[in-house]
């Protein structure tokens, strides 16, 4: 990994050499050039690129490339605004932002592992789309996440016997690890850091419902019309390679332990037990006491649940590993691109503020929502939320109110777009990786996309036009 050294070291370099006018007491947006957005960039692309292009090594070494960009962020920050600036920012990225997102997703993967759907249903067209309807709806209370890693087992048994079965996987990827997950923080990893910016828990589910229940509704429609139609010519193999068994659900504490998450966040949000400050970061208490719970939760599901339970759903740490690791770099490296979007049109994204407004300077929602889509199709789509979210003002008052079309079409955009590759969402990888294993033939990168190109953009281009369209 000697490259991404050097290659860091020359990024903190440029850095410096494109503004020297960082304010001492912080970061001023207004005096940051393109280059600081260098380590932000280098770090998605790492994401999106080097899974593909070096697994191996990219398994044995994200750690240490989110390190690497974290630092090239990082240094530039303590040598121009000072070290203390640089910690300070540090901090506050962890306490608001890193560790709450991090212990949901960590309290959701766990519960969600800990409950295991057993039995071999049979994949005709009627029960495969039911399947799809219930992850779907499962997604925005348990996350897609945890709606992902309940159903897929389930819904690759009902369907080993099926000749060709890469559509319902694909469909799966599109409904219950995206779309589904829209209409609450829970749902997807955007919504949640919406939520720490201070979006009301219930906001989704009122402004984005009618654009989630189309989108459902519609692939589910057409998924159940293209599996009869594959079903009908094709079938089932001449044997079942799942032995019959009868359908049974199992999980104990953590039915309880998914509406005491869904309780904890709503009670954090609702709570004002003052505040404290650690190194310059004023933290609610009530959001300490939420994250405490998260931990007490992940502890109850682990020591109340079955091994036998995790073990049927081939539950791993990995997947949390992954995202722990990347985020990390994530939400390190895009300090310094959030203090340029402050800026506005002062600052060094002024040609992109020029896309997402109209001439007479109202933002043009259209525009937020297919390039928070676009972006978030490709890079992650967490990040990507918040670059807009920042982008459209960050006032998250203002967004709920007079900018709730805007708020709508960049959380539509970051939700919904995040199906239409492999990489827009990290579920998406999970399924994918499960799928293949239990010998699904997935498509590779660019087949899925012509899925997704076929099937959602379609979609996204009725839904853009009626809701986001002003």
């Amino acid at each position: 990994m000697r490259w991404l050294e050097r290659l860091s070291g020359f990024v903190a370099m440029l850095l410096l050499l494109a503004t020297p006018a960082a304010a001492a007491e912080g970061l001023d947006g207004r005096t940051l050039g393109l280059a600081w957005a260098i380590p932000f960039i280098g770090m998605l692309l790492s994401i999106a690129v080097l899974p593909l292009a070096t697994p191996h090594i990219w398994h044995h070494h994200r750690g240490k490339v989110a390190a690497v960009w974290a630092l090239a962020a990082l240094v530039p920050i303590a040598i121009t605004a000072g070290p203390h600036a640089a910690a300070q920012a540090v901090t506050h990225t962890a306490l608001a932002e890193y560790i709450p997102f991090i212990l949901l997703l960590l309290a959701l993967f766990t519960v969600a592992g800990g409950i295991v759907i057993r039995g071999n249903l049979r994949g005709s067209p009627a029960t495969n789309t039911i399947l799809l309807a219930i992850g779907a709806g499962l997604a925005s209370f348990i996350g897609t996440t945890g709606a992902a890693m309940i159903m897929i087992h389930p819904v690759i048994r009902a369907n080993d016997d099926r000749k060709h079965n890469v559509h319902v996987i694909v469909f799966f990827i599109f409904l219950v690890a995206n779309a589904g997950g829209a209409l609450t923080p829970l749902g997807d990893p955007p919504l949640f850091l919406g939520f720490l910016r201070g979006v009301d828990f219930f906001w989704p589910t009122v402004h984005l419902f009618w654009p989630t229940v189309i989108i459902v509704a519609a692939l589910l429609v057409v998924f159940y019309l293209l599996d009869r139609l594959i079903y009908a010519r094709e079938g089932h193999l001449p044997r079942d390679p799942t032995p019959e068994r009868a359908i049974s659900v199992a999980g104990g504490i953590n039915f309880a332990l998914i509406p005491a998450i869904i309780g904890v966040i709503l009670l954090s949000a609702a709570a004002d037990w003052g505040v404290v400050t650690i190194y310059g970061t004023e933290v609610a208490v009530a959001a300490l006491a939420r994250d405490a719970a998260f931990v007490a939760i992940v502890i109850l599901s682990l020591g109340l649940t079955r091994r036998s339970n995790r073990e049927e759903n081939s539950f791993s740490w990995e997947p949390m590993r992954e995202v722990a690791e990347l985020f990390a770099g994530i939400f390190i490296t895009i300090i310094p691109v959030l203090a340029m979007l402050k800026a506005g049109a002062d600052g060094a994204f002024a040609p992109l503020v020029a896309l997402v407004q109209a001439p007479d300077g109202a933002p043009n929602t259209l525009a937020y929502f297919w390039i928070t889509g676009g972006l978030s199709s490709f890079l992650d789509n967490a990040p990507t939320y918040l670059v807009f979210f920042e982008l459209a003002g960050g006032d998250p008052d203002h967004l709920m109110g007079e900018g709730a079309v805007t708020l709508a079409a960049i959380s539509a955009g970051a939700v919904f777009m995040g199906a239409n590759t492999y990489i827009g969402n990290a579920p998406n990888f999970m399924v994918y990786a499960i799928a293949r294993d239990r010998g699904v033939k997935m498509p590779g990168f660019f087949g899925y996309m012509l899925w997704s190109g076929a099937f959602l953009l379609p979609l996204f281009a009725v839904i853009s036009w009626f809701f986001f369209k002003v």
